[in-house]
């Protein structure tokens, strides 16, 4: 099998998850016997572009010429069985879509976040959730608040590039929705059921799991939609030393409040930003990951890091946080179907929890508040030790690289045997 892995890499300076999944992914392509053929830009390039590319620039998220030309030409020359796509912007296009089916290539892509609709691709805007764009044809607030990179300009390209770009993303043969709300949101954007396959992505075995530490950790971006500051509102909601340590790893615009956080409390402690053995290292001296977003985050890559070493997590309910812990239940509320609510366990195995925390298989989940985290905090460090094999459990059985790989070629395949009429 040979497959056109396309991915438009996010500047090396922008920690980006997705360049490091699709990094892994095609390794681990490669590992399972697949011929990979990476069709990859970079956007560190548009520095060091001639006059005349980047005199293009403007128009690259719509159409990128050099793109589909080089694509072009890599698709007669070899003749792959289906095009993979990651993120096409700036410098490969939407377009890319189109110019494999001229070639007659299916093309599944992975949807890493809502920029089918949404401008800034997170539904998030002035410190809250934000759809004003959903149903629009033409995503005016998002020019009208400058959602693309605070330029009304840039603004303005990407919302047209998303209407013009609406039949394209319709014709696409197969989308990887990495959770069930990602798969909703492809729903809602007109995408028929059976062109939609859920396929999380894969975190490396760490291997067996290291004996439960003690306390939680926060590793994500400090910016306002991943909760750096709707944590340390919880947190302060707790007698210092009451719930053990917190451990916040990142960076971001959010540092300082972390830094000041962290010179207040003893029980706070803020570890910079982690290479990949202080990942694992942080995530061992912990008992309980969270995941604090304030955004319908799509995958956050630590949740499935702390259940590959038996670390169960507490996330908001939000985006594809209940599916990765086990508590998600599609077209019901989080914390409900599958995943028992908390008077549903009240009194079955010891006191009764707080209302309002949802229990799945490998964690918990709460409304984006601090007051519900706050409340779900002493009862996650408490129920930490019977989660931990449930955790790994989960990892093992939906987020192994073994497991997710096999579930990629298989989709691979199934493109080959069925391709789409549009």
């Amino acid at each position: 099998m040979k497959i056109v892995v396309a991915h438009n890499r996010y500047r090396e300076a922008q920690p980006s998850g997705e360049n490091t999944i699709v990094d892994s992914e095609i390794a681990q392509l490669t590992a399972a016997g697949v011929e990979v053929l990476p069709f990859i830009r970079s956007s560190d390039e548009i520095p060091s572009m001639s006059k005349a590319a980047k005199a293009l620039l403007p128009i690259s998220p719509i159409w990128a010429p050099r793109a589909q030309h080089d694509l072009s030409r890599l698709l007669t020359e070899h003749r792959p069985d289906a095009l993979h796509l990651h993120n096409p912007y700036p410098l490969l296009s939407p377009w890319v879509v189109r110019t494999a089916h001229r070639h007659g290539v299916p093309v599944v892509q992975t949807v890493h976040n809502y920029r089918q609709v949404c401008s800034s691709g997170i539904y998030f805007r002035d410190g809250v959730i934000c759809q004003d764009c959903k149903g629009r044809t033409l995503g005016v607030p998002a020019i009208k608040h400058r959602c693309y990179r605070d330029s009304a300009a840039q603004s303005a390209l990407m919302a047209t590039t998303l209407a013009v770009h609406r039949g394209t993303w319709r014709s696409v043969d197969r989308y990887v929705a990495l959770t069930t709300a990602i798969a909703d949101h492809l729903r809602e954007y007109g995408i028929p059921d059976d062109r939609i396959v859920v396929k999380p992505n894969a975190v490396p075995d760490p291997g067996r799991p290291a004996p439960l530490g003690d306390g939680f950790l926060y590793m994500a971006r400090l910016s306002p939609e991943k909760g750096a500051d709707l944590l340390l509102d919880a947190w302060r909601r707790h007698p210092v030393g009451t719930l053990g340590t917190l451990r916040i790893a990142g960076d971001g615009e959010l540092r300082p409040l972390v830094e000041a956080a962290a010179a207040e409390r003893p029980d706070v402690i803020y570890l910079g930003q982690l290479d990949r053995a202080g990942v694992r290292a942080a995530v061992e001296a912990s008992a309980v990951v969270i995941a604090a977003s304030m955004w319908h985050d799509v995958l956050p890559t630590v949740i499935i890091e702390a259940l590959a070493s038996g670390r169960p997590v507490l996330g908001t309910a939000l985006g594809g946080i209940p599916y990765l812990v086990g508590a998600d239940a599609p077209h019901e509320p989080a914390g409900t179907g599958p995943a028992e609510t908390a008077s549903a366990v009240a009194g079955r195995d010891g006191p009764a929890m707080p209302a309002g925390i949802g229990v799945g298989e490998a964690g918990w989940v709460v409304a984006p508040e601090p007051a519900a985290l706050a409340a779900a905090l002493p009862v996650a460090r408490a129920g930490a030790s019977g989660l931990t094999l449930a955790a790994r459990a989960r990892y093992e059985r939906t987020f192994h690289p073994d497991v997710v790989t096999k579930q990629l070629i298989d989709i691979y395949a199934s493109m080959a045997r069925t391709p789409n009429p549009a």
